[in-house]
């Protein structure tokens, strides 16, 4: 129950971070990450990549968002490096 609700905290700040971007703009997880944790600490905000990289791979499974690297459509759980996030 308690990762249900936290799963869907990352959610929607992902998509306001996008809305708020504007259409055909990607966010980095790791800005997901610093407005989840509140904090431009590293040592706070990087304990969560994880978390937000798997909620984004389900958001992907949704239709909701896309994965980018370097421009193009990848699949966020085999992608090795910088990733970002689109609305699909």
């Amino acid at each position: 129950m308690v990762s249900e609700k936290r799963d869907a905290g990352i959610e929607a700040v992902i998509l306001r971070l996008l809305e708020v971007r504007g259409e055909g703009k990607t966010i980095c997880p790791s800005e997901a990450a610093r407005a989840v944790a509140g904090s431009e600490e590293r040592a706070v905000w990087e304990p969560l990549m994880e978390v937000v990289r798997a909620v984004a791979e389900r958001m992907v499974g949704d239709g909701k968002i896309v994965v980018t690297q370097k421009g193009r459509v990848v699949d966020g759980g085999t992608a090795k490096g910088a990733v970002r996030f689109r609305l699909r």
